[in-house]
């Protein structure tokens, strides 16, 4: 038999591991992450644009934009304040309203 294991298996093993909460806590930071895009390809401003106003270096904004780094909060305040955008706290009951 084969040491080796297909994606598709890894994968099941690895999601195995989560709980609904996580899901929803990932799903929520790549909604966070596409906002954060949308926000400056809607500013026309490149990545190394958005570098020179947040003082964010651009290498770090490619790998939040890819999702390969996690964002903290301080810095996503970075990167949204100079594009006149914030983060806001909503109720949990809200996200059914959408």
């Amino acid at each position: 038999m084969s040491n080796f294991k297909n994606w598709k298996d890894v994968k099941k093993e690895i999601e195995a591991d989560f709980t609904e909460d996580d899901f929803e806590e990932m799903e929520l930071e790549k909604q966070v992450i596409k906002a954060t895009i949308e926000a400056r390809k809607k500013a026309n401003l490149t990545q190394q644009e958005l570098s020179e106003l947040s003082g964010i270096i651009q290498p770090s904004i490619a790998k939040i934009e890819n999702f390969v780094r996690t964002p903290q909060y301080t810095t996503l305040m970075k990167l949204l304040r100079p594009m006149g955008y914030t983060l806001k706290v909503v109720p949990l009951n809200e996200k059914a309203k959408k």
